[in-house]
């Protein structure tokens, strides 16, 4: 990390689906961009059920949430910070109706050490046929 505001991409996250990178550093702190729970390599959505158009038949919101998780946990740990560094974290989810329970009893359990600020908000759809994103700060020394 030899510059001040430096760009990071994850070696075991899922590519952005746009021209943005994983995170940036900038001084001792680290914005991660919009993470979600694909795979890696491919475009496999964990949970996710797609009709022949591409339009969400079924998810598995617990089975987002956990792989959305650990992507996030990838992104920090390639870029020398970690789960229990993080200070923030905003978090978008499809149908908060159906999905916050599930989510937010997964986030207790995933959070319970390390508890950084949160705020939850519903959005209509993301950028791909995901019911959950994450956005997230945190500290790296």
């Amino acid at each position: 990390m030899a510059t001040n505001k430096e760009l990071l991409n994850s070696s075991k996250a899922p590519e952005p689906v746009g021209l943005y990178p994983h995170a940036r550093r900038v001084g001792n702190l680290l914005f991660l961009s919009g993470v979600g729970p694909r795979e890696r390599g491919t475009k496999k959505i964990p949970g996710v059920e797609l009709d022949e158009q591409g339009n969400i038949l079924s998810y598995d919101i617990e089975a987002q949430c956990r792989a959305v998780f650990q992507n996030v946990r990838y992104i920090l740990e390639d870029a020398g910070s970690g789960w229990d560094s993080l200070v923030d974290v905003t978090v978008f989810l499809t149908n908060m109706k159906d999905d916050f329970a599930t989510y937010n009893r997964l986030y207790a359990e995933y959070f319970q050490d390390n508890q950084p600020c949160r705020t939850t908000v519903e959005v209509s759809r993301l950028p791909t046929p995901i019911a959950i994103e994450l956005k997230c700060i945190a500290m790296i020394d």
